[in-house]
């Protein structure tokens, strides 16, 4: 299980290299269920940048595997994606910038999902709090 620590420090570093490339972005950290556990919105970031970083964070938890998976699955299934987000009251975000958060077993722990960039910065911020 993520621990509310361990997602603090993946939100720090993701800030710290959103600032290193001069962007300003949202975190969002979930646990394993999509739950919640840490959100930051940096000074200046897009005001919706909070919710899209979430929904990135709740799809990589959701399917075990990066946002971006599901970017590209969707992009002929238009109207079945519609139909994932209304079933998950607006959750579903097929775009890149959300990552899973594994444990040294590799296990999926959870996901961090970013916004305020485009899609490549998002995720590239995120791999780099991840440690890869």
């Amino acid at each position: 299980m993520i621990t509310l620590v361990r997602a603090l420090e993946l939100i720090a570093a993701g800030c710290e290299e959103a600032a290193r490339q001069d962007l300003a972005m949202a975190f969002a950290v979930v646990d394993d269920g999509g739950h919640l556990v840490a959100l930051q919105r940096m000074d200046g970031a897009p005001w919706i940048a909070p919710e899209v970083a979430l929904g990135k964070a709740w799809t990589a938890a959701a399917y075990r595997a990066p946002s971006a998976a599901q970017g590209e699955k969707m992009q002929s299934l238009h109207a079945f994606s519609a139909a994932i987000s209304a079933a998950t009251n607006g959750r579903y975000t097929p775009q890149i910038g959300g990552l899973p958060v594994v444990d040294e077993s590799g296990a999926v722990i959870g996901a961090m999902g970013a916004s305020g960039g485009t899609g490549q910065q998002d995720e590239d911020a995120v791999r780099v709090a991840l440690g890869g």
